[in-house]
Protein backbone atom coordinates (compact mmCIF):
# COMPACT_ATOMS: atom_id res chain seq x y z
CA UNK A 1 0.00 0.00 0.00
CA UNK A 2 1.38 3.47 -0.93
CA UNK A 3 2.41 5.58 1.96
CA UNK A 4 -0.09 8.67 1.09
CA UNK A 5 -3.16 5.94 1.45
CA UNK A 6 -1.89 4.73 4.57
CA UNK A 7 -1.61 7.31 6.41
CA UNK A 8 -4.75 8.41 5.31
CA UNK A 9 -6.37 5.04 5.51
CA UNK A 10 -5.42 5.19 9.74
CA UNK A 11 -6.69 8.61 9.66
CA UNK A 12 -3.88 10.63 10.78
CA UNK A 13 -4.80 12.94 7.98
CA UNK A 14 -8.02 14.55 6.55
CA UNK A 15 -7.94 13.96 3.12
CA UNK A 16 -5.10 11.81 0.58
CA UNK A 17 -4.01 14.76 -0.59
CA UNK A 18 -2.93 16.31 2.15
CA UNK A 19 -0.93 13.04 3.05
CA UNK A 20 0.97 13.48 0.05
CA UNK A 21 1.61 17.09 0.08
CA UNK A 22 3.38 16.06 3.90
CA UNK A 23 5.31 13.35 1.94
CA UNK A 24 6.65 15.67 -0.60
CA UNK A 25 7.41 18.47 2.02
CA UNK A 26 9.63 15.84 3.95
CA UNK A 27 7.41 15.45 6.86
CA UNK A 28 7.39 11.31 6.59
CA UNK A 29 10.56 9.54 7.16
CA UNK A 30 11.40 6.40 7.30
CA UNK A 31 14.58 5.48 9.27
CA UNK A 32 15.66 9.30 8.94
CA UNK A 33 14.88 9.07 5.32
CA UNK A 34 12.11 10.98 3.28
CA UNK A 35 9.40 8.69 1.80
CA UNK A 36 8.15 9.81 -1.78
CA UNK A 37 4.02 9.32 -1.93
CA UNK A 38 4.16 6.12 -3.92
CA UNK A 39 6.47 4.56 -1.36
CA UNK A 40 5.27 1.10 -0.65
CA UNK A 41 5.17 0.09 2.83
CA UNK A 42 4.64 -3.10 4.47
CA UNK A 43 3.97 -3.99 8.70
CA UNK A 44 6.83 -3.99 11.11
CA UNK A 45 8.17 -0.68 10.02
CA UNK A 46 8.40 2.57 11.71
CA UNK A 47 7.84 5.58 10.27
CA UNK A 48 8.08 8.65 11.51
CA UNK A 49 5.41 11.62 10.47
CA UNK A 50 5.48 15.41 11.59
CA UNK A 51 2.44 17.12 12.26
CA UNK A 52 1.55 20.40 14.04
CA UNK A 53 5.23 20.45 15.30
CA UNK A 54 4.99 16.95 17.13
CA UNK A 55 7.16 14.30 15.78
CA UNK A 56 4.41 11.17 15.58
CA UNK A 57 6.33 7.70 15.61
CA UNK A 58 4.27 4.90 14.66
CA UNK A 59 4.95 1.38 14.21
CA UNK A 60 2.53 -0.36 11.38
CA UNK A 61 1.13 -3.53 12.58
CA UNK A 62 -1.40 -4.40 9.22
CA UNK A 63 -2.49 -2.61 6.31
CA UNK A 64 -5.60 -1.55 6.34
CA UNK A 65 -8.17 -2.79 3.18
CA UNK A 66 -10.03 0.84 3.21
CA UNK A 67 -10.31 3.86 5.33
CA UNK A 68 -11.01 2.42 9.13
CA UNK A 69 -13.05 4.16 11.22
CA UNK A 70 -11.59 5.83 14.20
CA UNK A 71 -12.19 2.95 16.34
CA UNK A 72 -10.11 0.17 14.49
CA UNK A 73 -7.75 2.43 13.83
CA UNK A 74 -5.40 0.91 16.94
CA UNK A 75 -5.42 -2.31 15.12
CA UNK A 76 -3.30 -1.02 12.65
CA UNK A 77 -0.72 0.81 13.69
CA UNK A 78 0.77 1.55 16.90
CA UNK A 79 2.14 4.66 18.51
CA UNK A 80 5.41 5.05 19.89
CA UNK A 81 5.37 8.96 20.23
CA UNK A 82 7.40 9.92 23.25
CA UNK A 83 5.84 11.92 26.18
CA UNK A 84 7.81 14.51 25.59
CA UNK A 85 6.71 15.26 22.27
CA UNK A 86 3.62 16.65 23.40
CA UNK A 87 5.12 18.46 26.37
CA UNK A 88 6.56 20.29 24.05
CA UNK A 89 3.48 21.61 22.34
CA UNK A 90 2.12 22.34 25.89
CA UNK A 91 5.13 24.81 26.51
CA UNK A 92 5.13 26.68 23.51
CA UNK A 93 1.46 27.25 23.85
CA UNK A 94 2.18 29.13 26.95
CA UNK A 95 5.29 30.57 25.37
CA UNK A 96 3.00 32.15 22.37
CA UNK A 97 -0.02 33.41 25.12
CA UNK A 98 2.44 35.81 26.80
CA UNK A 99 4.87 36.99 23.52
CA UNK A 100 4.23 39.83 21.50
CA UNK A 101 6.35 41.26 19.10
CA UNK A 102 7.47 44.82 19.77
CA UNK A 103 5.73 47.26 17.35
CA UNK A 104 2.91 44.93 16.34
CA UNK A 105 0.15 47.50 17.50
CA UNK A 106 -1.84 48.54 20.55
CA UNK A 107 -2.00 46.28 24.02
CA UNK A 108 -4.83 44.19 24.36
CA UNK A 109 -7.19 44.47 26.80
CA UNK A 110 -5.40 42.20 29.10
CA UNK A 111 -2.26 44.13 28.10
CA UNK A 112 -4.18 47.38 29.51
CA UNK A 113 -4.93 46.28 32.62
CA UNK A 114 -1.77 44.66 33.55
CA UNK A 115 0.17 47.96 33.00
CA UNK A 116 -2.90 50.02 34.78
CA UNK A 117 -2.47 47.45 37.92
CA UNK A 118 1.72 48.87 37.68
CA UNK A 119 1.24 51.74 37.53
CA UNK A 120 -1.41 51.84 40.22
CA UNK A 121 1.30 49.20 42.84
CA UNK A 122 3.92 51.73 41.59
CA UNK A 123 2.16 54.75 43.17
CA UNK A 124 1.01 52.75 46.15
CA UNK A 125 4.76 52.26 46.88
CA UNK A 126 5.65 56.07 46.56
CA UNK A 127 3.42 56.93 49.13
CA UNK A 128 4.65 54.72 51.70
CA UNK A 129 8.04 55.91 51.57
Amino acid sequence: MRIDKYLWCIRLFKTRSIATDACKKGHVKLDGTNLKPSKEVFGNEEITIRKNQINYKIKILDLPPNRVSAKLVDLYRKDLTPKEEFEKTELLKYSKDYYRKKGTGRPTKKDRRDIDDYYEDSKENDVNL
